[in-house]
């Protein structure tokens, strides 16, 4: 709900420095964090079955509005029980606003107050994206977590430019809420009942420590949240940058409100961010690094299976992982069918990839909650650079 539901909840349970363990409580379950969420943009994580996205242990994962909204379309989504039913995942879900997609169609988009013009990559038919229609979407899709509408500037824009930026999705926000609140009244009067819903804000003020605090305040002046996204990073800024970004706001978040780093998920970046106060955190590369047959191991870093080097190699991809990727199988087999182009071999290598993901969050998790963290994660970091050279 738009107010903060008591569905929605944050147990912290531990801190090492800024690094923090706890536990987020959704409608549809608990999520531990620090957490990995995979992607699955349609509706799906790509080539995997809800049943294996669990497998790998996986809690929580996330919906693109905007490509939900292209097709099938959220009336559909809606009809045919929402998104958990239509996707049948059990468990908790947060919808992106679309913002990001919106915003990366640069050459095909109109910016203005009202929201935003863009043109549809599937067929070129054109569309309208406003904080109010977003929510209406995202209310539609019936995900848990849902997202308010921003606007993402680019990396190595001006401080000009990304001051504007604040101030229209602080607008933005204000809309997403009052438009929430008006169809939970709709609904109760109409005797519907709608989906629990905690609505995140998003952060934005690029790389600029002035404006990532004006942008907090400000938030938090329009309301109270469940939750907070961080956006506007990882997105062509250098990382100290970005390091340096999370530092500036970690002393001034809620303790108890977890912290959504959008758009991070290679694995020395989920570590960094970690450690500067992230709970959650969403990427595509593991599947996307699937299907151009890369996985990620900690001995020899990101290794590409399309190479002469494992024709004969039975070894697993990574010794110490201990998914049904890398129990079952060995790289020789993996990369026959990563060149014969056998869509098996992007199933199992976004398996491993993901369950790579997981593993450093639950390290990181219990090293957290035994005051190691820091020491564990200057080790690991340091083992997985050398080795990825």
């Amino acid at each position: 709900m738009s107010k903060g539901s008591h569905s929605f909840g944050f147990r912290l349970q531990a801190e090492d420095g800024a690094a923090r363990a706890g536990v987020f409580l959704t409608p549809h379950g608990e999520v531990e964090t620090p957490r990995f969420m995979p992607v699955g943009t349609l509706g799906a994580v790509k080539t995997l079955s809800p049943g294996e996205v669990a497998q790998v242990g996986s809690s929580m994962i996330l919906a693109n509005t905007y490509h939900l909204y292209l097709r099938p379309g959220h009336p559909e989504v809606k009809e045919l029980g929402g998104l958990h039913e239509f996707m049948r995942w059990p468990g908790p879900i947060l919808t992106d606003s679309g913002g990001y997609q919106v915003f990366s169609l640069a050459s095909i988009r109109e910016i203005r107050d009202e929201g935003v013009e863009f043109q549809s990559h599937i067929d070129g038919s054109r569309h309208l994206f406003t904080p109010e229609g977003v929510m209406e979407v995202q209310r539609a899709l019936g995900a848990d977590v849902i997202m308010a509408f921003d606007e993402c500037p680019p990396g190595g824009c001006s401080h000009a430019v990304a001051s504007q930026a604040n101030d229209r999705t602080l607008r933005w926000l204000e809309r997403c809420r009052s438009r929430l609140e008006e169809i939970e009244v709709e609904e109760l009067e109409a005797r519907e009942l709608g989906p629990d819903q905690a609505l995140f804000p998003v952060l934005q003020g690029n790389v600029y420590p002035d404006l990532r605090r004006a942008h907090l305040r400000d938030v938090q002046s329009v309301g109270e949240w469940s939750g907070f996204g961080i956006g506007g990073l990882s997105v062509g800024e250098p990382k100290e940058k970005m390091w340096a970004t999370l530092e500036v706001l970690d002393p001034d978040l809620p303790r108890d409100r977890p912290r959504y780093l959008m758009g991070v998920g290679y694995p020395d970046d989920l570590l960094e961010a970690i450690g500067r106060g992230c709970d959650l955190f969403d990427c595509v590369a593991p599947t996307r690094n699937a299907r151009h047959g890369t996985a990620w191991t900690v001995t020899e870093g990101q290794i590409n299976l399309k190479a002469a080097r494992f024709r004969l190699d039975r070894r697993p991809i990574d010794p110490e992982c201990d998914g049904e990727c890398c129990r079952d199988y060995d790289r020789a087999y993996l990369r026959h069918l990563t060149v014969a182009g056998e869509a098996f071999a992007h199933r199992l290598l976004s398996m491993h990839n993901i369950r790579f993901l997981f593993r450093i969050t639950e390290e990181a998790r219990r090293t957290i909650l035994e005051g190691t963290f820091h020491s564990w994660s200057r080790s690991w970091l340091e083992r997985y650079r050398a080795a990825r050279g």
